[in-house]
C-alpha cells in the first residue's frame, strides 16, 4: 500500500469526485483514477460506489478512511520530526586525534565548537595517527584529526588543515649545534631521538636517509613529541620536531638535505553519512585552514 494511493483515496473522499481530487492534488484525472484503482486492487474490494456524478464511500471505504487519515498524519509527523533532526546540531560526536594535534592545534577550534554547539557531547580519543586511520576504516569514529598519511586510502577522504614544517634540533650544547655546516652524513654519526620509524613522521625522515644510503641510528623512539623535545633538550640526541615546538631549550640545526613537512588534517570515511555535529566541526576546521 503506497502513501500516494492513500492520498488519492482521501482526496476523493473529501471532494466526492476524481476530477476535483485531481485538482486538489495537482495531478491529472487519469493519474488519480489509476492510484485509486491500484489501492482497490490491492485491498480486493471497491472503496467507492459510483452513483451519478458523486462517489460515495462503501463500507470498506468508510472503514479505511480513519485509518488512512491516521497513516497520513503519522507520515506527516515523521517527516516533520526528521526535518527537525536534520536542522539540529546536538547528540554525541566521537572523534579521534593524535596527541600533538590535540594539544597544539585543536583546542581553539574545540573551544569555538563547544561555544557554538553546547548541545553536542564530544567524545575524544587520543590515538597515534596510524591507529586513527585503521579505526576510521573500521567505522569506529566519524572524524579523526591527525597527521595525514603519505599515501591515499581509497575508502577515506583526507583534507589538509595545517601544514606542519619540521626542523632538525638538538640541545644548544650538543656537538652538532657547534658545527658551522651540517649535512646528513654529519647527522648520521650521532644518535637520534625520533618517532617510531613506522609512523608517518618517522617514514618521512627515514626516506631522506635511505635516499642517501645512510644509516639512521635511533637511540630512543617514542611517538610523544613532547617527550622527544625533552630528551633532545637535555642532550640525549638530535631530533626532528615541528617548528611550532621549538623554544630556547633547543637549537635549530640548518640541514638543507633534511626537509620534512607533515600535513595535519581531517579524515573521514567516504561511505559514512556524517552527523550534523561532525559536519559542523568539519566546517570549523576548514575555516581554520582558510584563516577565516
Amino acid at each position: 500500500m503506497e502513501i500516494q494511493w492513500l492520498k488519492a483515496f482521501l482526496a476523493i473522499s473529501e471532494q466526492g469526485s476524481v476530477s476535483e481530487a485531481a485538482e486538489q492534488l495537482h495531478l491529472t484525472q487519469p493519474a488519480v483514477s489509476k492510484r485509486l484503482a491500484s489501492l482497490e486492487q490491492q485491498l480486493g474490494t471497491p472503496l467507492f460506489d459510483r452513483i451519478g456524478r458523486k462517489l460515495q464511500l462503501t463500507n470498506a471505504g468508510k472503514a479505511l478512511l480513519p485509518r488512512a487519515r491516521h497513516i497520513l498524519n503519522e507520515v506527516s509527523d515523521a517527516e516533520h520530526e526528521l526535518r527537525s533532526i536534520g536542522e539540529t546540531i546536538g547528540g554525541s560526536l566521537r572523534i579521534a586525534t593524535s596527541h600533538h594535534v590535540g594539544l597544539h592545534h585543536l583546542p581553539p577550534v574545540l573551544r569555538d565548537f563547544s561555544n557554538r554547539y553546547p548541545d553536542v557531547s564530544l567524545d575524544i580519543d587520543f590515538l597515534d595517527s596510524e591507529q586513527a586511520y585503521e579505526a576510521l576504516m573500521a567505522g569506529e569514529y566519524e572524524l579523526a584529526v591527525v597527521t595525514l598519511a603519505l599515501k591515499d586510502y581509497p575508502s577515506l577522504n583526507a583534507q589538509i588543515i595545517w601544514p606542519d614544517p619540521c626542523v632538525v634540533v638538538a640541545a644548544p650544547d650538543h656537538p652538532l649545534a657547534q658545527m658551522p655546516e651540517l649535512d646528513l652524513p654529519a647527522l648520521a654519526k650521532y644518535p637520534a631521538i625520533l618517532p617510531d620509524l613506522n609512523t608517518y613522521t618517522g617514514r618521512l625522515i627515514k626516506r631522506e636517509f635511505d635516499a642517501h644510503n645512510l644509516k639512521l641510528t635511533a637511540k630512543l623512539a617514542t611517538n610523544f613529541l613532547e617527550t622527544i623535545k625533552m630528551m633532545a633538550g637535555v642532550g640525549l640526541g638530535w631530533s626532528v620536531l615541528p617548528q611550532t615546538l621549538v623554544d630556547d631549550s633547543l637549537a635549530e640545526l640548518p640541514v638543507p638535505q633534511l626537509r620534512v613537512v607533515r600535513n595535519l588534517g581531517i579524515i573521514y570515511h567516504r561511505n559514512r553519512t556524517l552527523s550534523n555535529a561532525a559536519n559542523a566541526l568539519q566546517q570549523l576546521l576548514v575555516k581554520e585552514a582558510r584563516g577565516l
